[in-house]
This record gives C-alpha cells, structure tokens and sequence, in this order.
C-alpha cells in the first residue's frame, strides 16, 4: 500500500481533494497531513476526514529528526506537497528518492524559484502578458521547481484577466489533475 504524507501551508483545497480522491482507495491511503502553520486551514481539513496531523517549525524540518520520524512512524512510502513553501531539505530527497511530488502554479520553468508562489506567480502572469499558464507537477530535488516534471496542463490568459481570475483558473487545474497524477506516479 502506498501511504502519503502531504505537507500544506494553507487553506487545504489540493489536500482535501487529494484525501477525497483516494478515500475508497484500498491501495492508496492519505496517512498524515503536517503543515507549518499552526492556524493554516489544512490542519482543520485534515481533520474533518480524521487524517492526523502534525505542526512543525522550519527548523524541526531542517534538523531532521522530528519531522522525518514522524512520517516514519506513519510509514509513509510518498510525500505530497500541496501548497507547501518551505524548500525540502536534502536528507529528506535522500530519504524518499523520486517519490516527493510538488504542484506549482505555472508552466515551469517559467515563473519557478524561490518566492515564486501563489498570487506573486499569477501576478507575474498578468504583468507578462502571457497568453497561457497553468500547472506544473514535478518531481521535488535540492533545488527550487527544479526537479522533473511529471504533467502540466494549460489554460489560456484574456487580456483582460486580473491576478485573480488567473488563480482560479489555475486552481480549477489543481482540482482537476493533482490527484490523478499522483495516482499515475504509483508504482
């Protein structure tokens, strides 16, 4: 059985779609949900699907025993990050070779590294004037948005598109594919 752990710093929709998805799923199940934000909607998320969780510092991550023995304690076989912004420390690639999985808000490599999240990524869409966006899922390595990529979808940009109109268009993309993807991923 392939037990995720997904890490979230925010509201949760990509998490709580992925724990939906694989619900019925006798060969996947979502094990953990660990975020670093002690008020961030995920942990509220989780629980209402009786998902456990587990609120860590940026330091508990980058000192590896805390967080890396909590997901060995869950036997967790694949990391999932869902609106997670901290970078992956690399005793943690190590540990969970080609199997740490990202979703970014746009058509890497363009519009990828560090700070370029959420609305800063839609924002530089519009000031672009991009004709398209969309998502990215990749692989996670040592560097930010660097790792393999696995699927992107596409969604065209109107010249009259606000930041905001772009995020939902890209989160309608998340919806649609995050959990489908993971699924195609597993061995």
């Amino acid at each position: 059985m392939t037990r995720i752990a997904i890490f979230a710093s925010g509201s949760g929709s990509n998490t709580e779609n992925i724990i939906r998805y694989f619900s019925d799923n006798k060969d996947v199940k979502v094990v953990l949900v660990l975020s670093n934000q002690s008020r961030s909607g995920v942990l509220i998320r989780a629980q209402l699907h009786n998902i456990p969780t587990f609120i860590f510092t940026k330091d508990d991550l980058n000192e590896c025993s805390k967080v890396h023995d909590m997901l060995k304690d869950y036997n967790a076989s694949m990391i999932v990050l869902a609106g997670f912004l901290l970078k992956i420390p690399l005793y943690m690639i190590e540990a969970y070779p080609n199997s740490i999985l990202n979703i970014h808000p746009a058509l890497l490599p363009k519009y990828g590294g560090k700070g370029m999240y959420g609305m800063n990524v839609h924002t530089a869409v519009v000031e672009n004037k991009d004709e398209k966006t969309g998502i990215t899922i990749h692989y996670v390595n040592e560097n930010y948005d660097e790792g393999a990529i696995i699927f992107q979808a596409t969604c065209d940009i109107d010249e009259h598109d606000l930041p905001e109109d772009v995020k939902t268009k890209v989160q309608a993309l998340e919806l649609c594919h995050f959990p489908s993807v993971i699924e195609s991923i597993i061995p």
